[in-house]
């Protein structure tokens, strides 16, 4: 359980940096913005904070 919470925050903290480099402070809360809908099971509001970066990064691109 140890390991893979390990595991899911240095992906985490991966994902924020490249993010960030790439968008900047709004990619960064975007991101932070879609783990707290995901923690919080708000599925909605995940899905759209999900879209909308994804498609800030595919226009960046």
């Amino acid at each position: 359980m140890l390991l893979l919470t390990g595991i899911s925050e240095l992906l985490a903290l991966c994902a924020g940096t490249a993010i960030q480099s790439e968008l900047g402070v709004v990619g960064l809360v975007l991101l932070f913005l879609l783990s707290v809908a995901l923690r919080a099971r708000h599925h909605r509001m995940a899905a759209w904070a999900a879209a909308v970066l994804l498609l800030l990064l595919t226009a960046k691109a």
